[in-house]
C-alpha cells in the first residue's frame, strides 16, 4: 500500500487517474491486486490533494466497472475454455469457478450484489455470470448497485479522515519494523543457543573421554585382582 501510494504521488496532472484507472481495470480482470487498497489509496490521494475527490471517485467507479464488464464478457464469448490458458487458469481456478455457478443457480442474481464484497470471488463470479449467458443489464444493475456502495464510501471516508488514515500507515509501517526486529532477534537468539550448546558439547567430549578411561583402568586392576 505505501508503495503505491508513493508511486502514484510521484506523479501529476492527470497521471495518478489514469494509474487508479488502469490498476482498478487489472484487479477486475482477476490480477492479485487488491482492488480495496487501491480505492484506499485514491482516497489518500484526495486527501493530500494529488487528486480531486469527486473525479477520482468516478474514475474508480470506471475503472471497476469496466474492468468487472471485460470479465464478465469474456466468460460469456469463450466460456470456460478460457480457463484452459495459464494465465486464466491461475485466478479462475475450476473447482472456484464450480462453486460459485453451484451458488450462482441456488441463490441467484444476488451473488454478484454479494460477490463485490468478497474479494477472492469477485472475478470467477463475474466470469462465471457470463458462461451462464447472464444479461448483461442485470449484471450491469447487481454490480452497479454494489460498486455504488462500495467504491465511494472507501474513497471519501479515506479522503474525510486522511489525518487518522495516515497515522494508520505510520503505525502499520513501525509494526512492520518490529516484526522484522522480532523475527532477526528469533534467529540471532536460535544461533546463539545451537553455538553454545555445540561448545559445551565439544568442551565435554574430551572429559568424557578421560573418565572413560579412567572407568577402563579401574576395571582391569579388578580384574588382576
Amino acid at each position: 500500500m505505501q508503495e503505491m501510494l508513493s508511486f502514484m504521488s510521484s506523479f501529476g496532472g492527470l497521471t495518478p487517474y489514469f494509474l487508479l484507472f488502469g490498476v482498478l481495470l487489472a484487479c477486475g480482470l482477476g490480477v492479485p491486486i487488491p482492488e480495496d487498497i487501491t480505492l484506499f489509496v485514491a482516497g489518500m490521494l484526495a486527501y493530500t490533494g494529488y487528486v480531486n475527490v469527486w473525479v477520482a471517485i468516478a474514475v474508480c467507479m470506471a475503472g471497476v466497472l469496466i474492468g468487472d464488464s471485460t470479465i464478465f464478457f469474456l466468460g460469456r464469448k469463450y466460456g470456460t475454455a478460457l480457463t484452459d490458458k495459464a494465465f486464466f487458469h491461475k485466478f479462475l481456478p475450476p473447482q472456484r469457478l464450480a462453486i460459485v455457478k453451484e451458488k450462482l443457480h441456488e441463490k441467484g442474481n444476488k451473488v454478484i450484489f454479494a460477490a463485490r464484497f468478497m474479494p477472492g470471488l469477485r472475478a470467477p463470479t463475474f466470469f462465471s455470470a457470463g458462461t451462464l449467458h447472464l444479461p448483461f443489464r442485470v449484471f450491469f444493475f447487481y454490480d452497479g448497485m454494489a460498486a455504488l456502495i462500495s467504491v465511494p464510501t472507501i474513497v471519501w471516508v479515506v479522503y474525510h479522515f486522511g489525518a487518522l488514515a495516515d497515522k494508520v500507515i505510520h503505525i502499520i509501517r513501525h509494526v512492520e519494523h518490529g516484526i522484522i526486529f522480532v523475527v532477526l532477534a528469533v534467529i540471532l537468539g536460535a544461533a546463539a543457543k545451537w553455538h553454545f550448546s555445540h561448545a559445551k558439547a565439544q568442551k565435554a567430549k574430551p572429559v568424557s573421554a578421560h573418565l572413560k578411561k579412567q572407568f577402563q583402568r579401574k576395571k582391569r586392576r579388578k580384574q588382576n585382582r
